[in-house]
This record gives structure tokens, C-alpha cells and sequence, in this order.
């Protein structure tokens, strides 16, 4: 296994890696819409879904990976209200259509919108 730290996504928040491959796989931990070179927090749900995609790429890519080569993501969502919304913005980053699990939560970390994480080959 190897652990994935890049410096375009945002550090984490927690005792977890940004992401491992293993074998042929790359696996992310869960983005939220943190800004990694400001720290600060995207507002709004469409904002905040671009930042979260444009995160899970920034560590697809530091493995050498990236959006066409995504299998699987799962996203959380705070309010399935917005499935729509979300959809929207999260179809321009994978257009490959990935198999995908998307559920509402009740809560996320600071209180964000949403969280993706993706599995994808190397």
C-alpha cells in the first residue's frame, strides 16, 4: 500500500490519509468543499459540490489516476432537496457515470453540504 498526500486538496481533518492505492486501486477518503490553498469553506450547495469534485480529483490525480478511470463514488448529502443541484455540478467532473451510492446524512464535518469519495484505477 502506498499513501496519497497532495498539497491540492485540503489536509485532513481527522487521523486518516487523503487517500492509499493498493494494488491497481486508488482509494480516496471522503472531501468536503475545503479550499486547499485558502482553508476556507465553498457556500453554497452547487460551490460546495464543485470544490468537493475538484478535491477527490486533485488525489485521484496525485496517484497517477484520475475522473475516467473512476469505478465507484459514494456521496453524502445533507439535504436531498438538492439531489437535482448536486447532480448537475457532480455529472460535469465524472461523466463516465460510475457506479454510485448517494445518500443523505444528517450531519457532515463543519457542518458542509456534502462529502464524495471515489474509488478508481490506476
Amino acid at each position: 500500500m502506498k499513501v496519497i498526500s497532495t498539497e491540492k486538496a485540503p489536509a485532513a481533518i481527522g487521523p486518516y490519509s487523503q487517500g492509499y492505492i493498493t494494488g491497481n486501486l486508488v482509494f480516496t477518503s471522503g472531501q468536503i468543499p475545503i479550499d486547499p490553498f485558502t482553508g476556507a469553506l465553498r457556500a453554497g450547495v452547487e460551490a460546495q459540490a464543485e470544490q468537493s469534485c475538484r478535491n477527490v480529483l486533485a488525489i485521484l490525480e496525485a496517484a497517477g489516476s484520475g475522473a475516467d478511470k473512476v469505478i465507484k463514488t459514494v456521496c453524502y448529502i445533507s439535504d436531498m432537496d438538492q439531489f437535482g443541484t448536486f447532480n448537475k455540478v457532480y455529472e460535469r467532473f465524472f461523466p463516465s457515470k460510475p457506479a454510485r451510492s448517494c445518500v443523505q446524512v444528517a450531519r457532515l464535518p463543519k457542518d458542509v453540504f456534502c462529502e464524495i469519495e471515489a474509488v478508481a484505477e490506476l
